[in-house]
């Protein structure tokens, strides 16, 4: 399992978000490169990093941010966050982002998705699988698709979808711990598909369980920010899922 440290970006402010929540944010940093670089001395090479902005508005805000933290740490990043068409996914990807999360573009431009997918088979797009009431949220989890997700992601995978980011809304940033029924469901459908868990973390223990069912990687952001957990927890977990 890879343990994948979250910033999400605000106003260029490293923040979390209650439940996907504009009004419920909590601010962490106003330097988003030395957070970066935290995580980076700690020993990852790879982050998640999300823009807020982008998600709730449909346009890049926090791109410079990303793109200093690409330059100045060396880090790997998959970004999200305002992609709605395949060239928004260019951006991105020019920007230094080494794989795109989007929820939006793969309801709303199923075409331009379809691209992002087939482009180096695969290895840059990441589906942002949120769930929110039993449907999938996308558009800063503003507005839900008709129909059933698990559907939906068996219609993405047909097509060639590797990768999915899965975030339980009602768990994200409310350190309750992880959906593990929720991860365990997806595995057990869809065992091909590389699983990224995300929304709830609470303690290490949420690590256990999570490579007890043979998910592949969880991302951690407020449990961090927070001390439920520490760098030495997520690096433990980290490397001895090798």
């Amino acid at each position: 399992m890879h343990i994948i440290p979250a910033i999400d970006l605000l106003d260029g402010e490293v923040v979390r978000l209650k439940k996907g929540d504009y009004d419920q944010k909590t601010v962490y940093s106003d330097d988003p490169v030395s957070f970066a670089n935290e995580f980076k001395e700690a020993g990852f090479n790879h982050i998640h990093v999300v823009d807020l902005n982008g998600a709730r508005e449909g346009v890049f805000v926090n791109l410079k941010k990303i793109s200093e933290i690409i330059t100045q740490t060396g880090l790997s990043v998959q970004s999200g966050g305002g992609v709605r068409t395949y060239e928004d996914a260019e951006t991105l990807l020019e920007a230094g982002v080494s794989k795109v999360v989007c929820s939006s573009m793969p309801v709303k431009n199923p075409e331009g998705w379809q691209k992002l997918v087939e482009l180096n088979d695969g290895r840059h797009a990441i589906l942002g699988l949120d769930i929110k009431d039993g449907k999938m949220a996308y558009a800063g989890w503003k507005e839900t698709a008709d129909g059933d997700p698990f559907e939906f992601l068996r219609k993405l995978s047909s097509q060639g979808l590797k990768e999915i980011l899965c975030t339980d809304i009602s768990r994200d940033g409310m350190l309750t711990g992880v959906n593990q029924d929720l991860y365990k469901h997806i595995k057990n459908e869809f065992p091909d598909i590389y699983i990224i868990a995300s929304g709830g973390v609470a303690d290490k223990s949420d690590f256990e369980k999570l490579m007890e069912n043979k998910i592949q990687a969880v991302v951690v952001g407020r449990a961090f920010y927070e001390n439920f957990v520490t760098l030495e927890d997520m690096l433990e977990a980290h490397s001895s899922a090798g």
